[in-house]
C-alpha cells in the first residue's frame, strides 16, 4: 500500500500555496497595523498625559506660590484648592497625580490611598530633573503588580522661577488591554479569512485539478490501449484547449495505431504466406522473426534466439560481413531427413539499415531451388534423351545409307534388308517426333478433348481385338470384366483408346508367354469410372515405380528400345488422363505382375466437364 502523501498532489500544493500567501500577507499587514496602532495609542496616551500635566503646571503655579508665601488659613485654602484641582479636573482612570513644591515635598495627591505621601519628599529621578527645569521627563515602569505605567514629571514655573513640579503616574493597562483585544480581533479575522480562503482554494484548485485528473486518467487509458474515452472540455481556457488537443491527439494516435496494426497484420500475413523463407536478425545476428516457410525449410520449430549461422549451418564470416553492410548470396543444401527428400535453397543475406544507427540487423531470404534444380536436371535429361533417341536411328540410317552407297545396292537381297532397316528406323523417328509433338500440345494446352458418349465395354473389347494377333503369338489370355449396368460416359474416344492401347501394349510386351492380361471397368464408391489393366508379367522394381511416368524413363533401357518403344507412352497416357480430370496409378511387384488403374469422372452428356 502506498503511503498517503497529500502534498504531492497539485490541489494540495495550490491550496497550501494560497494559504501561505494569504497568511504571509495578513501577517505583514497585521504586524504593520498593530505596531502602527500601538505606537499611535502610546503616543496619544503620552500626549494626553503631557497635555494634562502641562495644563496642571499652569494652574497649579499660583496655588503653590500662595501656599509658600502665606500662612495660616490662607495656606490651608491654597492646599484645598490644589487638592480639588488635582482630584476633579485632572483625574485619569488608574492614574496618580502629585503636586510638589520646590523642595520635592508632596503638596497634594489624587489618590486617597496615598494621602500619607503628603508632606513627604518624592525622590524620583524624574522629579529631580523637573525641579532642575527639564520639562521633557517621562518613562515607563512596571510596578509590583506587574502593571505597566507611564511616569511624567514637569516643572511648575511662576514668575520665571521653578516653584514646584507636577508628577503623574498613569496606568497603561487599559491601553494594552485594548491592544490585546485588537490583536485577538485581528487573529480571529485572520483565521476566518484563512478558513474562507482554504474553502475557496479547494474550489479553485478543483476547477484546475479536475481537468488535469481527467487528462491523467485518459493518458493512463491511452497507455493501456483504450482509445474510446474522451477528456471532458469544461471551457475555452488553456485547460479546455489542452483537453481538446489531447482528444485530437488520442484520435490521431488511435488512427495511427490502427493503420500500424493493419500494416503489421498485412506484413505478418505476407510473411506467413510467402513461398520463400524469411529470417530477420538483430545487430548480433540472433533471429528475432521467422516465418512459417522458413521453419518448414529448415526443419526447426524454435528459431527465435538462435543465430543465423546455427540455423543455416554456415560459417559466421558471411553473417559478420552482412552486419557490416555487405550483401551475400549462398546456395545451401539441407540433407534428407527421415522420409523427406533433401532440399536445395538459395539464401540472400541483406543488411537492415537505420538512418541514425547504421546497420541494426540482417534479413535472410530462403528461396527453395529444389524444384528449379529438378526442372533443370529434367531439362538436361530430356535434351540428352531426345538427342540420344534421335542419334541412334540417325546413326543407323547413316551407316546403312553409306553401306548402300558403297556397293550394297548391287546385292539386291542385302540392299532390300538395308532399306528395310532404314525404313524401320525412320518410322521409329516418326513415332518419337509424333509423341513429342503430342506431349508439346498437352504442355501448351493446345490438345482439346473431343468428347462423345462412349460405351466403356465396347472400347475395351475393341482394344482386345486390336491386339489379338500379339496375344496369340505369345499365347496370352485376355479377359474383359465390365460392371453390369455401367452407363455410357462422356469421354474423348481417341484419347482413351490411345491410353488403353499403350497400357495393353506394355502388358503384352512384359508378360511372358502363356501369361494373362485382364481389363476391368466399374464405378467406385465415389461414383467415378475406374478402368484397370492387370497383367502377370515380370513386374517393375519399387525404385522405378515413382519415375515410371517420366518422359524417356525406361526400367530396362536396352530391352525397351529393342522392342521399339520411345519411353513416352506412359507420359502421354498420364497427360490424356489429366486432361479428362482423372488420375492414373501403377502398382507392381517383381515376378508377380503389374496393375495400372485409371480413374475418370463419370461425366454424363450435358453436364459440366471436370
Amino acid at each position: 500500500m502506498k503511503p498517503f502523501r497529500p502534498f504531492r498532489t497539485i490541489q494540495m500544493k495550490l491550496i497550501v500555496m494560497v494559504l501561505l500567501l494569504i497568511l504571509i500577507a495578513v501577517q505583514l499587514i497585521g504586524v504593520y497595523f498593530i505596531s502602527t496602532m500601538k505606537s499611535s495609542l502610546i503616543n496619544s496616551f503620552t500626549s494626553n498625559i503631557n497635555a494634562q500635566a502641562q495644563l496642571l503646571t499652569v494652574l497649579a503655579g499660583p496655588a503653590i506660590v500662595k501656599q509658600q508665601t502665606d500662612s495660616g488659613g490662607r495656606s490651608e485654602d491654597a492646599s484645598t484648592e490644589l487638592s480639588q484641582l488635582v482630584s476633579s479636573l485632572f483625574s485619569i482612570n488608574g492614574a496618580e497625580t502629585q503636586v510638589l513644591d520646590a523642595s520635592g515635598r508632596v503638596l497634594t495627591t489624587s489618590m486617597q490611598s496615598h494621602q500619607s505621601y503628603v508632606g513627604r519628599k518624592n525622590t524620583s529621578l524624574l522629579v529631580s530633573r523637573a525641579l532642575q527645569g527639564i520639562s521633557d521627563n517621562s518613562e515607563e515602569i512596571i510596578d509590583e503588580d506587574n502593571v505597566r505605567k507611564k511616569v511624567i514629571a514637569k516643572p511648575v514655573i511662576s514668575g520665571g522661577k521653578i516653584v514646584g513640579a507636577v508628577y503623574i503616574v498613569a496606568s497603561m493597562k487599559e491601553m494594552y488591554e485594548t491592544i490585546d483585544r485588537v490583536n485577538r480581533i485581528f487573529v480571529s479575522g485572520m483565521l476566518l479569512a484563512l478558513g474562507l480562503t482554504a474553502i475557496l482554494g479547494i474550489l479553485l484548485a478543483g476547477t484546475i485539478t479536475q481537468p488535469i485528473k481527467a487528462l491523467t486518467r485518459q493518458a493512463s487509458a491511452v497507455a493501456e490501449g483504450n482509445f474510446d474515452e474522451r477528456v471532458p472540455v469544461f471551457g475555452n481556457d488553456e485547460l479546455g484547449q489542452l483537453s481538446m488537443a489531447f482528444n485530437e491527439m488520442t484520435d490521431r494516435l488511435s488512427e495511427a495505431l490502427s493503420v500500424n496494426e493493419e500494416e503489421k497484420e498485412k506484413i505478418a500475413s505476407i510473411l506467413a504466406n510467402m513461398s520463400d523463407g524469411v529470417l530477420a536478425t538483430d545487430e548480433l545476428g540472433r533471429v528475432i522473426v521467422a516465418n512459417r516457410r522458413a521453419r518448414s525449410m529448415l526443419g526447426l520449430e524454435q528459431i527465435e534466439g538462435m543465430t543465423v549461422s546455427e540455423c543455416l549451418n554456415i560459417d559466421k564470416e558471411s553473417i559478420a560481413e552482412t552486419l557490416q553492410g555487405k550483401e551475400f548470396t549462398l546456395l545451401i543444401e539441407r540433407p534428407a531427413k527421415d522420409d523427406e527428400e533433401s532440399l536445395l535453397f538459395r539464401v540472400t543475406l541483406t543488411p537492415i539499415r537505420r538512418r541514425d544507427k547504421g546497420v541494426v540487423g540482417a534479413i535472410a531470404v530462403l528461396h527453395d531451388a529444389t524444384e528449379a534444380e529438378k526442372l533443370e536436371q529434367a531439362r538436361r535429361e530430356f535434351v540428352a534423351n531426345v538427342s540420344h533417341e534421335l542419334r541412334t536411328p540417325l546413326t543407323t540410317i547413316k551407316s546403312y545409307a553409306e553401306a548402300l552407297d558403297d556397293g550394297a545396292l548391287s546385292d539386291p537381297p542385302l540392299a532390300e534388308r538395308f532399306v528395310g532397316v532404314i525404313r524401320s528406323e525412320t518410322e521409329r523417328m516418326i513415332r518419337l517426333v509424333t509423341d513429342l509433338l503430342h506431349l508439346s500440345r498437352f504442355d501448351s494446352k493446345q490438345a482439346p478433348l473431343r468428347r462423345q458418349m462412349v460405351d466403356v465395354e465396347e472400347i475395351m473389347e475393341d482394344v482386345v481385338d486390336r491386339f489379338s494377333l500379339q496375344l496369340r503369338q505369345k499365347a496370352i489370355t485376355a479377359g474383359v470384366q465390365v460392371e453390369s449396368n455401367l452407363p455410357q460416359v462422356w469421354l474423348d474416344r481417341d484419347g482413351i483408346d490411345q491410353v488403353l492401347d499403350n497400357l495393353v501394349s506394355n502388358a503384352i510386351k512384359y508378360t511372358l508367354d502363356g501369361g494373362r492380361v485382364n481389363l476391368s471397368a466399374r464405378l467406385n464408391e465415389g461414383g467415378q469410372l475406374e478402368i484397370a489393366v492387370q497383367d502377370t508379367g515380370i513386374g517393375i522394381p519399387k525404385k522405378d515405380i515413382e519415375r515410371i511416368f517420366e518422359r524417356f524413363y525406361r526400367v530396362d533401357k536396352a530391352r525397351s528400345r529393342g522392342m521399339g518403344g520411345t519411353g513416352l507412352g506412359l507420359s502421354i497416357a498420364r497427360e490424356i488422363i489429366r486432361a479428362h480430370g482423372g488420375t492414373i496409378q501403377l502398382e507392381s511387384e517383381v515376378g508377380i505382375g503389374t496393375k495400372v488403374t485409371v480413374t475418370l469422372p463419370a461425366t454424363q452428356e450435358g453436364s459440366e466437364h471436370a
